[in-house]
């Protein structure tokens, strides 16, 4: 079963997500990162540039070259369902992404914005409902005061 992890008040979702999918990477998984396609493009931008010193390959699953997709470790969705790589997904908000079920870890971002909140509390909900067990990490509680 896919294990949950809600990250609440992410001050930044491009610069945590950069962080996180930097990390997951790290360890040797494959990510797949969902979101709205302007969020995404953004994310793309963010990933050639968040630090000077490192890149992460990654390639947006619309790319023409399906083996370049399946090659990448980094793979950006605009839905996740038939992407090459099921280990993490990264969801920026939205929609409960499809396909999650597939994967065997799945971080929800969550911003300090009401709507956004509304948004997870639902998502949280939908997963509640079907047995996940979540784990919720406050992004705020980790930040020096």
């Amino acid at each position: 079963m896919t294990e949950v992890t809600f990250h609440f008040n992410v001050p930044d979702k491009l610069a945590y997500a950069c962080r996180l999918v930097r990390r997951a990477r790290g360890a040797g998984s494959r990510v797949v990162v969902t979101g709205e396609p302007e969020l995404l493009r953004r994310l793309d931008t963010e990933l050639w540039t968040f630090s000077a010193l490192e890149f992460i390959p990654h390639a947006h699953a619309a790319a023409a070259d399906a083996q370049v997709v399946a090659a990448s470790p980094v793979v950006l969705a605009d839905v996740p369902r038939g992407t090459p790589h099921h280990e993490v997904l990264v969801n920026l908000g939205g929609p409960v992404p499809e396909g999650f079920e597939r994967f065997e870890r799945l971080n929800e971002l969550v911003s300090q914005d009401e709507a956004d909140r509304l948004q997870a509390r639902a998502r949280w909900k939908h997963y509640a409902d079907r047995g996940y067990a979540i784990r919720r990490h406050d992004v705020a509680e980790r930040e020096p005061r």
